[in-house]
């Protein structure tokens, strides 16, 4: 005789989905700004966008994850955080052109639904929306047996934003002469952890609960899961003003291979490491992994998570306006004739 099946014979819970959708739909809505019409039940999003605020309003989109930082979430059994850490890594990608965030979508796979897993996720996804003003309006939670193992899962996230067409920040305004302004970063934020992983794990037996004494007391779980910081607050006032003539996301690549996307050619940046003070973190994995200084900055953001490009007698109003907006900032280099290139001067 055949076995009767059903669903959950299959690996998919419906009961649990149901659960995971209720709870979802609760937190979104803690997040809804005036322009929603619609969010998470129906099968699409509605927001309704207000013309009349914009002369020539134009729409910005990006979409991303958090890459294997989520292996270490998962060991760590710390979810909230990479909510966070994939709103604000996807608000910072906008904010580089000048565009304030509206509304944001997000996707949740796992092998077998975790109705609490999938709650702390979401938390941390609607603090960091409720925090820059963004209304979650919507996403999917994806039960997948057989793709993702016990306890894995992965994210994305969806972003929408606007920006006034002639407040576009493209780069193209950038010219010698410059200052290049570096904003401080909370630590690696979503970038690089598969070497860290191979540092602490494979060359190395650590335990997240450690507290090496470079740390100064913070153990090795708090330094490497710190939340991805949103620099939406300490930059919004700038785009006002129009002081910024570029501004970059320092994501995997480090500065140098992120700061020349936005580089007009005819000029290079000139970066020098030694007028900024490199997190513990970042000095403890590279002495416990015997790791080249030219490689560590070429993977992780070294303290410095975005960078702003202004005009040089301009420089130290815009550094006490986004001091003022709660992030640490200093001049970090300079604008100069030559090559598109990135250049920098690193200690030995």
């Amino acid at each position: 005789m055949i076995e009767k099946l059903d669903y959950s014979a299959a690996g998919v819970d419906l009961k649990a989905a149901d659960e995971a959708v209720a709870r979802v739909g609760e937190l979104a809505k803690t997040t809804y700004t005036d322009g929603v019409l619609a969010g998470v039940g129906p099968f699409s999003g509605l927001f309704r966008l207000d013309t009349a605020a914009y002369r020539e309003p134009v729409l910005v989109s990006s979409c991303d994850g958090v890459g294997t930082k989520l292996k270490l979430a998962i060991r760590a059994g710390c979810h909230r955080t990479i909510g966070v850490d994939l709103v604000n890594h996807c608000i910072n990608d906008i904010l580089t052109c000048g565009a304030r965030p509206l509304t944001f979508l997000d996707y949740i796979a796992l092998g077998r639904l975790d109705s609490v897993l999938v709650a702390e996720v979401v938390e941390g996804i609607a603090e960091a929306c409720r925090e820059n003003g963004i209304a979650l309006i919507g996403g999917e939670t994806a039960e997948m047996p057989g793709i993702y193992r016990k306890g894995e899962y992965d994210v994305a996230g969806f972003i929408n934003g606007i920006v006034e067409r002639d407040a576009i920040v493209d780069g193209s305004q950038i010219r010698s002469g410059q200052a290049v302004i570096g904003l401080a970063s909370t630590g690696p934020h979503t970038n690089g952890y598969s070497l860290i992983r191979k540092i602490l794990f494979d060359q190395n037996q650590y335990e997240l609960d450690d507290t090496p004494e470079e740390l100064g007391g913070t153990t090795l779980g708090e330094a490497v899961l710190a939340p991805h910081r949103s620099y939406l607050h300490a930059v919004e006032g700038l785009l006002r003003t129009k002081l910024v003539t570029g501004m970059a996301h320092i994501t995997g690549g480090g500065i140098a291979g992120n700061l020349v996307r936005i580089l007009p050619e005819g000029v290079q940046a000139v970066v020098d490491t030694s007028l900024w003070t490199c997190p513990p973190i970042f000095t403890f994995l590279q002495r416990v992994g015997q790791i080249d200084p030219e490689e560590m900055y070429r993977v992780f953001n070294m303290g410095i998570g975005f960078v702003v490009v202004v005009e040089h007698d301009q420089a130290p109003q815009v550094v006490d306006t986004i001091v003022a907006g709660g992030v640490d900032a200093s001049v970090i280099g300079n604008i100069a004739a030559g090559t598109h290139q990135v250049r920098l001067n690193t200690p030995a």
